[in-house]
């Protein structure tokens, strides 16, 4: 069953950039998902169906490119 997406836009002022706050949703058993704005996709250069890499560092998330 795939839930609609629910996406809190928030935008906070930090530093020299700003920051979105985002809500977690579901997709399945066991897996999950965040949108990420389009803005910061085409800024990345990053296209869909593109390999990225996802690393859990402590309590971060990196993703980049592969």
């Amino acid at each position: 069953m795939l839930r609609s997406v629910v996406a809190k836009r928030t935008k906070r002022t930090h530093g020299s950039g700003s920051e979105e706050i985002r809500k977690l949703s579901k997709t399945g058993t066991y897996t999950y998902y965040i949108t990420i704005p389009k803005e910061d996709i085409d800024a990345l250069k990053w296209k869909e169906r593109q390999r990225l890499r996802v690393r859990r560092i402590g309590k971060r998330i990196i993703i980049e490119d592969a």
